[in-house]
């Protein structure tokens, strides 16, 4: 038991911010930043939170799949930018769309967070628990960034991609997953500190911070590894692959992971010269476009590939 993908949906919020438009607020420029990530520009929301970038990418995604929002069973949203605490983000796409029969939860993976909820829909399928499945990569990166941090704050970006995808008898799909906690403080984002009748602390909240050398050099190594122990489970070699649809996290990176794989970078598709990395939006953003595109047919083989914050990775092999 498997899943087949049926159609897929993103949004961007209107407003791109260029590298030179942050040169005018903050000591950076263009070609520091571009040369280094390969990013020249990013979607900063306006007025779109996280929760209705998600229905706007859920209804386009409906859309393509050609199905209703009620045939859906479950509704999985990876984000670790949402609206609020409760209700999930998930249930809040639920009441957009009306999906009044699918059961809601929020997953946070950081920039592995759509592959993880992929792995959660196959899971699903294979238990008998779940037949129409709707799989959202959000974020609003932007709120919680240091925007005085320069090595931080021009590396990310708004937005919202969505994947629906059907269980299927006659599909295989093979995933590689994983953890480590114990590395986690190398990239981190604080939430709501210890505040109450007993302890007392009003000190600000940290915004993201991150080693970036760090993690560059843990996804330059775990990528390549995780990518190759799911097509090894699979049988598959990695020349039959069309693409590798890889976390938008820095150019560096994905040149590198291609290089480890000895496969031309032309498969590795790429949007973060105009969306940078939007964590667990990534995948889902590029999946659509490249689909929007028409540059997938049915039976095409595929690797879809994440990493980031927890830290954690996963990779699943599918076809289109």
């Amino acid at each position: 038991m498997s899943v087949k993908i049926l159609g897929t949906g993103s949004f961007l919020p209107e407003k791109s911010v260029s590298n030179d438009d942050l040169s005018k607020v903050m000591d950076t420029n263009d070609e520091w930043i571009s040369s280094r990530t390969g990013i020249r520009s990013r979607h900063i929301s306006i007025e779109d939170t996280t929760s209705t970038m998600a229905v706007k990418a859920a209804e386009k995604a409906l859309e393509d799949a050609g199905i209703s929002a009620e045939e859906l069973d479950h509704i999985f949203v990876a984000t670790l930018s949402g609206d609020y605490a409760t209700p999930s983000t998930a249930c809040q796409v639920q009441k957009g769309i009306g999906a009044v029969n699918a059961v809601c939860m929020d997953i946070n993976a950081a920039c592995s967070g759509f592959v993880f909820g992929l792995n959660t829909a196959v899971a699903y399928a294979r238990a008998g628990m779940g037949k129409k499945m709707m799989i959202i990569g959000v974020e609003t990166l932007s709120k919680i960034l240091d925007w005085s941090d320069r090595s931080t704050c021009v590396l990310f970006g708004d937005g919202a991609g969505c994947a629906i995808v059907e269980a299927d008898e006659e599909r295989e799909i093979f995933i590689d997953a994983g953890s480590d906690g114990a590395r986690g403080d190398v990239l981190t984002c604080e939430e709501r500190h210890l505040n109450n009748l007993l302890v007392k602390d009003d000190s600000p909240m940290q915004q993201v911070a991150m080693d970036g050398q760090e993690v560059f050099k843990f996804a330059a190594r775990m990528v390549p590894k995780s990518i190759n122990k799911a097509l090894d489970e699979a049988g598959v070699s990695k020349e039959e692959i069309k693409y590798f649809v890889l976390h938008q996290a820095n150019k560096r990176i994905i040149e590198a992971a291609a290089r480890r794989l000895k496969q031309p970078i032309e498969k590795f598709p790429m949007n973060i010269d105009r969306c940078a990395n939007t964590s667990s939006a990534t995948i889902p953003i590029l999946l659509d476009e490249i689909n929007q595109k028409g540059m997938l047919n049915r039976g095409d083989k595929i690797v879809l590939s994440g990493f980031g914050g927890g830290l954690t990775w996963g990779s699943v092999y599918l076809t289109w």
